[in-house]
């Protein structure tokens, strides 16, 4: 079995909680196994792309061409392109096929996983259009900014490639909730930022290229939870800890899927498509179920009916979750879409815990011993076993130790059959041959029911053939699935030197202006709210600020050349007492909409009453709107932003519903 072994992911997973090891993806120079497969991955796309962009415009000349030697000549090109963009694709579906490379090193046999690869994305350079943005819209000198678009670039480079291991899921994170800082800053309801981002579908490598910025986002939770069930398929699973190490890590992919299936719509590529997520959920689910039924295994001890019909039931649930996930994966949109190793990989699946549940109840009835007439637990014994089944056996009496063989012989028989089914679709499908470890976890498991089966065989035995019913399916522990914890890493927005974001963010217009402020005998006339910036909330008619311009409504964002756009009240408060005769030179804002209100209501200015003096700017604020002129207000809570702090986006940071068109 190939291995994934690699120092890039080790190093990076021991000082995973650093905020520089965050900001890394995975070096590219390591040739790992996983790193191969996704540079070829990437590869193939690029082609299919090209082949692609060929056939499109072949069809173009093909439909505008009224020559038919043209005609035919672009058919027979045409036809060209189709076979090799068939060739490529198949290659790509082989690639996405290699669950080898995820899986555990350890040399403990286990069923493998079936997890995701990552979407890859083309490398795109935002520079230009982030520094006119900036010289337009906040009339700042862009080259000012250029190690904050740096760093943002670096960091959307180093998302490309994320180590496999906590340290990369903070990594994709980090930038998930920096594009919550980029939509606010620079991605305007009145004009385009001109960005396109282009991504691949995950599975057949089909480019899709789009200028929302939903769909920038989408596309990396879907990688969130793609690299969780890498995680998970990682993990070795002949230990407790293993196992819970996998339950937690799917658990959390199938809440990165089922988040994005809700909360964003309109998906360009079909692998973010309603019908596709919701199968990803299932698949998550069942996954999560099996790891559940291994670890009652391996916790199972020798002849002990309750863990042998618990791990019975606990089989044929995880039987009966991938079930369900062959439905999703057969509806019309998905049957020729999803990789045949994968649909496979489910029927052997399938049948193989029926056959499980099958064999762990023979050995519950046969291995057990027998109960007397005046042990109390012998009703509850025969109780138990009459419950795991869906239905009473018919014509038998489990008192009888007889009987009990006769319906453990019948339950063998039918985890025979299932065994040999899945050693069938096994064998038919190309990849799953390729894994070693899956033929021997099946040839192993047919062959423990076969000697269970000699061992009870008797040779005049000839009772008629017990029919067993099917088990009933239960689980001691469902899946929890794990909505995407985005508060659980800390981080500070890349362009905060811009200023607050309830002011200065991209859907807010404003005017920009000048004054000079000089004390009068009656103080500067004005009164002042807030902080970060600095609100004016009145202006005394006739007064020192009245006379230099300021209005009610303004923002204080310089005084004397020194920015103060995240300056708290008293600061502000302490720079304004220490006017001179000279006066100060003051930069203010008004925001249009507080420009609109102003003028609205400026026939009624007389009879408002305005505070002024400088002696009262320190010592009151009006509480009744403080609040939501100075604090970043979400969903789930306000908060306030301050220059250098850090803090955590909560679960309702983002919009409802985001549409990729």
């Amino acid at each position: 079995m190939m291995s994934d072994s690699g120092s890039d992911e080790d190093i990076t997973a021991e000082d995973g909680g650093s905020t520089e090891s965050v900001r890394k993806g995975c070096d590219a120079l390591v040739s790992t196994q996983r790193s191969k497969l996704q540079q070829r991955r990437a590869k193939l796309n690029q082609q299919i792309n090209r082949e692609l962009r060929l056939r499109s415009g072949a069809e173009n000349l093909y439909r505008a061409s009224s020559n038919p030697k043209v005609k035919e000549t672009v058919a027979l090109e045409l036809s060209f392109v189709n076979s090799n963009l068939q060739l490529l694709k198949e290659e790509l579906e082989e690639l996405n096929s290699s669950m080898n490379v995820y899986q555990t090193e350890s040399e403990t046999v286990s069923v493998p996983m079936i997890p995701l690869g990552l979407k890859e994305t083309k490398e795109i350079d935002m520079s230009v259009p982030l520094q006119d943005f900036i010289s337009e819209h906040y009339s700042e000198d862009a080259s000012l900014y250029l190690n904050e678009i740096r760093d943002f670039m670096e960091l959307r480079q180093a998302m490309r490639t994320p180590s496999r291991n906590e340290a990369g899921q903070e990594l994709l994170m980090d930038y998930y909730n920096q594009l919550y800082f980029l939509d606010q800053r620079f991605f305007s309801p009145h004009r385009s930022l001109g960005v396109h981002f282009h991504w691949y579908d995950s599975l057949t490598g089909v480019p899709s290229v789009q200028r929302a910025l939903a769909f920038e986002k989408g596309s990396v939770l879907f990688n969130i939870g793609a690299l969780y069930t890498q995680i998970g398929a990682r993990q070795d699973r002949s230990t407790l800890t293993g196992i819970q190490n996998a339950i937690d890590a799917f658990q959390r992919a199938a809440g990165a899927f089922l988040y994005l299936q809700e909360n964003f719509s309109h998906a360009p590529s079909l692998d973010m498509s309603s019908p596709a997520l919701s199968m990803l959920v299932r698949l998550m689910v069942a996954q999560v179920q099996e790891c559940v039924c291994e670890k009652v295994i391996l916790d199972m001890q020798d002849n002990n009916l309750n863990v042998l019909l618990q791990a019975a039931q606990e089989a044929a649930r995880v039987s009966d979750v991938y079930s369900l996930v062959l439905q999703a994966m057969s509806v019309p949109l998905l049957k020729d879409y999803v990789p045949f190793s994968w649909i496979s990989m489910v029927q052997v699946k399938t049948h193989h815990f029926r056959a499980l549940a099958h064999y762990y109840t023979a050995v519950a009835l046969c291995d057990c011993p027998g109960m007397s007439d005046e042990d109390e637990d012998e009703g509850g014994e025969i109780k138990a076993l009459i419950q795991v089944h869906t239905r009473r056996p018919e014509k038998l009496n489990l008192h009888d130790p007889e009987d009990k063989r006769r319906l453990g012989k019948a339950h063998l028989r039918k985890a025979i059959i299932r065994h040999e089914e899945a050693l069938r679709l096994h064998s038919v499908c190309k990849m799953l041959r390729k894994m070693d470890i899956l033929q021997e976890v099946l040839s192993h498991a047919h062959a423990c029911s076969l000697e269970k089966y000699s061992e009870i065989d008797q040779e005049d035995d000839f009772c008629e053939v017990a029919e067993a019913p099917e088990i009933q399916s239960h689980t001691q522990q469902k899946p929890d699935i794990k909505t995407p914890d985005f508060s659980g890493v800390r981080v500070t927005d890349i362009f905060q030197r811009l200023g607050p974001l309830s002011v200065f963010a991209a859907r807010n217009r404003w005017v920009r202006r000048h004054a000079c402020l000089v004390r009068g005998e009656a103080g500067l006339g004005l009164t002042l709210r807030g902080d970060s910036p600095v609100l004016v909330a009145g202006v005394l008619p006739g007064g020192c600020a009245a006379e230099a311009g300021l209005r009610e409504g303004d923002y204080i964002v310089a005084v004397n050349g020194a920015d103060c756009r995240w300056a708290e009240h008293a600061e502000v408060v302490h720079a304004l007492k220490s006017c001179t005769e000279r006066g100060l030179e003051l930069d203010v804002i008004t925001l249009q909409s507080h420009e609109v209100e102003r003028r609205t209501t400026l026939s009624a200015a007389g009879e408002k009453e305005c505070q002024s003096g400088s002696q009262r700017t320190a010592g009151r604020e009006d509480e009744r709107g403080s609040s939501s002129l100075r604090n970043w207000s979400w969903r789930s809570g306000a908060v306030t932003k301050r220059l250098g702090s850090t803090f955590s986006l909560s679960f309702g940071n983002f919009r409802e519903s985001e549409s990729m068109f």
